[in-house]
């Protein structure tokens, strides 16, 4: 490591904040800080749905090349868009505490969810939980960053609506602006399960750096670390992508570790939904809680899930 530590991110709005608050933190720890901004193949191509750009690290490749080479030494990343499969030599060096998990439904005054209309998003996971409740709707990909989508939400005619997650408008300040800049409105998706880790940043180094690993172990969380390692668990098992319509949820309450997980069809058709607890304490097992998520896996898989699987991932191709 330099005597700075170079904070790689991407350099978006939401990213850049996202960087920002590793570097305060940081900073006011004692360490010396410079952000290294970089754009990701998912930034630079904005008109091919994510499923097929083959997805896999697509938001994160370019960091990760920059890791490796020590050009810098962390990366922050939204987690939810981290592969569950981390480059060789790469560790997982913390997990900040996480904000909203939840989706958002952001909708123009027209909108009518009885009558037939157009929603707009780039998740697989959400259109699917969107047709489940609405299969007369017409679902369409909606790609960019943040302000990019809202955007494009304001300006095309045909679109009622579209789906956020919550925590990214929030960390920006937009998500008390929508009436004043647009016009939208909001509520929370509270049915739909979130994408593994969403709402959670995640912050990684190569494995051996000591010295910055020590220094950005004091940022970690461990009741979100665990929570999001069960989750990506649990998407590692069911073999999907970041893209494939799987939702995992571990939240803690009342000394409660629970877990909620889905695998849907692509068309919102078929659901195979688990849930189940364990008791919290807070020198929990790592390991228990990860075997608990998988075991939670095998059950959807064990329930139709295997061949959802692969049902899924031929329509993909």
């Amino acid at each position: 490591m330099s005597s700075i530590i170079r904070i790689g991110t991407r350099d978006s709005e939401l990213a850049m904040w996202q960087a920002k608050t590793v570097q305060a933190q940081l900073e006011a720890l004692g360490h010396k800080t410079i952000l290294h901004p970089v754009k990701s193949q998912g930034d630079l191509n904005l008109t091919e749905p994510l499923y097929e750009m083959g997805i896999t690290g697509i938001f994160t490749k370019t960091l990760d090349v920059a890791l490796v080479k020590g050009e810098i030494d962390i990366a922050v990343h939204s987690l939810k868009d981290v592969p569950t499969q981390l480059p060789k030599g790469m560790v997982q060096a913390a997990v900040m505490e996480r904000a909203s998990s939840k989706d958002i439904l952001v909708y123009k005054s027209n909108f009518n969810p009885d009558e037939e209309t157009t929603i707009a998003t780039g998740s697989l996971r959400r259109k699917s939980q969107w047709l489940d409740l609405y299969s007369h709707h017409n679902v369409v990909d909606l790609r960019g960053n943040v302000n990019t989508r809202l955007s494009k939400l304001h300006t095309n005619k045909e679109w009622s609506a579209a789906i956020f997650a919550k925590a990214g408008l929030d960390r920006i300040g937009l998500l008390a602006k929508l009436k004043a800049n647009y016009g939208f409105e909001y509520t929370d998706l509270d049915s739909f399960i979130p994408a593994p880790a969403q709402g959670a940043m995640m912050i990684t180094a190569m494995g051996n750096n000591k010295e910055v690993l020590t220094a950005v172990a004091a940022l970690n969380h461990q009741q979100t670390a665990v929570c999001v390692d069960m989750e990506r668990a649990f998407l590692r098992d069911l073999e999907g992508g970041c893209t494939a319509p799987i939702g995992a949820f571990a939240v803690v309450k009342d000394d409660q570790l629970s877990f909620k997980g889905t695998l849907m069809s692509l068309d919102g058709k078929q659901r195979i939904d688990v849930s189940d607890s364990m008791p919290w304490f807070d020198n929990v097992d790592k390991d228990a809680c990860i075997d608990f998520a998988k075991a939670q896996s095998q059950k959807v898989l064990s329930q139709g899930g295997k061949e959802l699987m692969a049902e899924i991932k031929e329509s993909l191709g």
